[in-house]
């Protein structure tokens, strides 16, 4: 008997035990810690449109060439500033030079006959009207003098094609920037298209994020952007410059891109979180409603992040949390807290869970 009366009190503390749970009853003569919490609005219950991107050069170019031959001469290398202009690279244009040898020749002998059926119709004119020729020989010597004037302009825009073959021999730099990447060493075989030399240009950078079909209606040309650069913890502003008004070759995302106010520190390549606030009284936006909080707030356990609430009773009740994005100095709340929820902001104490508060 004793036995079993043992062994019910055994299981009737574990049950007490049991329901009691987690939760904390505050002691009477526990010491009091003064907080300060939050404000609903400062609860940063937002309404915006968030998308994902990377920042690119506003001005970039893979340059490459329309004829074939071997490079001859690579004057950059990868990460070297250039200005308009600059020769970067040359293609060996011997087979040029030929062809532009064959065109001077071949100007030489139009010219020579242009002159030639020049004076001859000269001639036939003043024979005409001295009624010495017939108008069957003015025609005829008229055509004559036509068709070598046509074959000398013919051998002047040949000579001009190749001339501008030349151009494509010496790669210069479009744009003001920096050498990306070299795609071809010394002595490699260039054909027309391919890709050569890349260069980026240096006075400003933009982002490309990918908007889904639920959003795109929510963005605007002109309108404002934050973007935080995640590899540097940088935020910046930036505005909408363009808007892609179809999602067919981007896989039903649309294509928005953001000229950014600032560029310092921000290389091309780098991936970003972008904000589009929108109106809160535009209803029609179908926009994500976002709980944003300081992260400084955040109570850290290993892999956990809490926040302190405070219960009807003035105790401080630690909350665990499910974080989403961060933005700057603030990390979305995906569940755990409600919008119009205040949380401890800080204490003049060591908080604990249980503690009682005063604020």
């Amino acid at each position: 008997m004793r036995k079993i009366t043992l062994l019910l009190t055994a299981i009737s503390i574990v049950l007490v035990y049991s329901c009691s749970g987690d939760k904390k009853v505050a002691d009477p003569d526990m010491q009091v810690v003064p907080v300060k919490l939050s404000d609903v609005t400062q609860n940063n219950f937002s309404r915006f449109v968030s998308a994902s991107g990377k920042t690119e050069a506003e001005k970039s170019a893979n340059l490459s060439t329309r004829m074939m031959g071997y490079v001859e001469k690579i004057n950059v290398k990868a990460g070297q500033k250039v200005i308009a202009g600059q020769l970067m690279l040359s293609i060996n244009s011997s087979d040029l030079s030929a062809k532009k040898a064959q065109a001077e020749a071949g100007i030489i002998q139009a010219k020579a006959a242009y002159e030639n059926a020049e004076k001859d119709y000269e001639r036939f004119v003043k024979l005409f009207h001295q009624q010495s020729a017939s108008l069957k020989e003015l025609d005829d010597m008229s055509t004559r003098f036509e068709v070598a004037k046509a074959s000398l302009e013919g051998a002047k825009q040949m000579r001009n094609e190749v001339l501008s073959q030349f151009s494509y021999s010496n790669i210069t730099a479009p744009f003001s920037g920096t050498v990306t990447n070299l795609f071809v060493k010394e002595g490699d075989m260039a054909n027309p298209g391919m890709p050569l030399v890349s260069v980026e240009g240096a006075s400003r950078m933009q982002v490309t994020a990918m908007i889904s079909e639920t959003d795109i209606s929510s963005i605007k040309n002109g309108m404002p952007a934050s973007v935080l650069v995640k590899s540097i913890n940088k935020e910046v502003s930036g505005i909408v410059s363009e808007l892609s008004q179809s999602s067919k070759n981007t896989g039903g995302q649309y294509l928005v891109k953001i000229n950014l106010d600032k560029s310092e520190g921000i290389l091309s390549g780098m991936f970003v979180n972008v904000k589009f606030p929108l109106d809160v009284k535009d209803e029609s936006a179908h926009s994500s409603e976002m709980i944003l909080i300081p992260e400084d707030v955040l109570v850290k356990q290993g892999q956990l992040n809490g926040v302190y609430t405070v219960d009807d009773g003035n105790v401080a009740i630690l909350r665990w949390l499910r974080i989403g994005k961060k933005f700057g100095n603030q990390v979305q709340v995906l569940s755990g807290l409600r919008a119009d929820e205040k949380y401890i902001l800080s204490s003049d104490g060591k908080l604990f869970n249980g503690a009682k508060v005063s604020f």
